[in-house]
Order: structure tokens, then sequence, then C-alpha cells
């Protein structure tokens, strides 16, 4: 008798296939999907989840053969789904970049800006925020400060979460979460990221929000930033660790 796909049954009454024990053969892979499809049907399974990697390519015509739907991709493997019941849900895959953004002020009351080499219109500097995209399993904390290093290396301290703002229609069609921050500066010489940074200067507070080349944006969150304290980094009982969890609220309250 054919064998079984190795697989475990998840708490949503799931199959998941074990993707490091799956067949390199097509053809003995086909005859195990399809016991398993029989065989996961008759027990009342919901879904199936079936990640291949790369390196077992080959599989994947099997699998959408047997029905199986793209979920998403990765570098090294291939996520995909199958409905045993037409109701399972199948929860969606991330929808959403997040990045994270640095007022990064000195003790002259002077802004870190930076004007990046991409721009779409290049016949002016259009002054920003240093920052960027988290990495996977990043902490905005953080990831802000790393940003800030990288574009202009400039060491600096997270002191609050200021504000964040939300929209859609971004990147491949995923929405967006840019976390504004406040930081104070511990280092004040400069030194570019030439890859993607064309300038980066201190500039006085009042200069930058009367600039003709700052965004209404952008003016709005730094003004934010001096004016309001904040959510300063909290924790919180039972969430103890840092390299899991992270918290902002009013004064960094339990």
């Amino acid at each position: 008798m054919t064998e079984l796909l190795a697989h475990t049954v998840n708490q949503f009454n799931g199959v998941v296939i074990t993707p490091d024990q799956l067949p390199a053969d097509p053809e003995i892979f086909r005859a195990q999907l399809q016991r398993g499809l029989e065989t996961w049907q008759a027990d009342g399974r919901a879904l199936i989840w079936l990640e291949i990697p790369t390196a077992r390519a080959r599989l994947i015509p099997e699998a959408t053969e047997a029905g199986f739907t793209y979920h998403h991709a990765d570098e090294d493997h291939l996520t995909l789904t199958y409905r045993v019941q037409p109701q399972a849900l199948i929860p969606s895959y991330s929808t959403h970049y997040i990045g994270a953004g640095g007022v990064v002020l000195n003790e002259q009351r002077e802004l870190l800006v930076v004007s990046e080499r991409h721009r779409r219109d290049k016949s002016r500097p259009y002054y920003k925020l240093p920052g960027g995209a988290l990495h996977p399993g990043e902490h905005i904390a953080n990831a802000v400060v790393r940003e800030v290093l990288e574009e202009t290396g400039v060491r600096a301290q997270f002191e609050a979460l200021v504000c964040f703002r939300h929209w859609h229609g971004y990147r491949f069609g995923k929405s967006d979460m840019y976390m504004v921050c406040r930081l104070r500066a511990l280092s004040a010489d400069i030194q570019i990221q030439l890859e993607e940074i064309e300038e980066a200067r201190w500039m006085a507070v009042d200069e930058y929000l009367s600039h003709d080349y700052v965004g209404a944006f952008n003016r709005h969150i730094v003004r934010l930033a001096l004016e309001t304290p904040g959510l300063p980094p909290a924790q919180m009982d039972g969430y103890d660790d840092p390299s899991r969890y992270e918290f902002f609220w009013p004064n960094g309250m339990k």
C-alpha cells in the first residue's frame, strides 16, 4: 500500500505536510498525495498545507494538478493549500510592509535629515527623515536606530513612538505602515550611505518646518515629535522575552 506523506495535524484540524520528508520523485509524490487526499477527506480534515522547497520544485506541477493553489512564496520554498472542506478558512499571507523613520534631534535643536539618491524628482533635494523597512523579526526601536546609523552614520537612542501612518496600494499592491519615532542623537559626525543617500545634514528645526523642499507630512510629524510625549517603550508581565515582544504605551506604565 502507498505510504502517506509525513504530516502533522494542527489546532485548526488542518494537515501540515512535512516539507523535509517529501519524496524527490514526482511519481511517488503523486501517489502519496492522492492517498493523502482520500484519507484526509475521510478523516474530516479541513485544510491541507503543503510547503515545497526549491530543491523539490519538480513536485509543484503534481500538486497543482491535484487541486492545490498557491498561497505564498519565499526565497527557498513555495507554500500551497488545498481546501478539504469548502468552508475552510485560509488566512492570508503578509499584507503589509512595516517601516520606521527617525526624528533625530541633537542638543542644538537641530534635526537630522536626508535627501535620497533615488527620488523621483532630481531637479532639487527633498529633505525627509532617515528610515526604512524593518527586517524580519526586528523590533521597531531597533530598526529605526539601525536605519539612522546605516544611512547617516549617526548613532542615536530610541525615545518614543510618536505616530504611524497607514496606506494602501503600495509596493506589489500591499499596504504599508510607517512608524515615526523620536530619537536622541548620541553622535554628530555624518557619513552617508552612498548607495541610497545623496545628502544628509543637520538642519535647524525652525528651518526644516518652513523649508520649501520639505513635504507637509514630514513637517507635521516633526511637530508631533517636538510637542507630544509619544509612547515610550513599555513592559508587560508575562511577556518578558525581549527578543519576541515589544510594547509602547503612555509613560511606559505596566
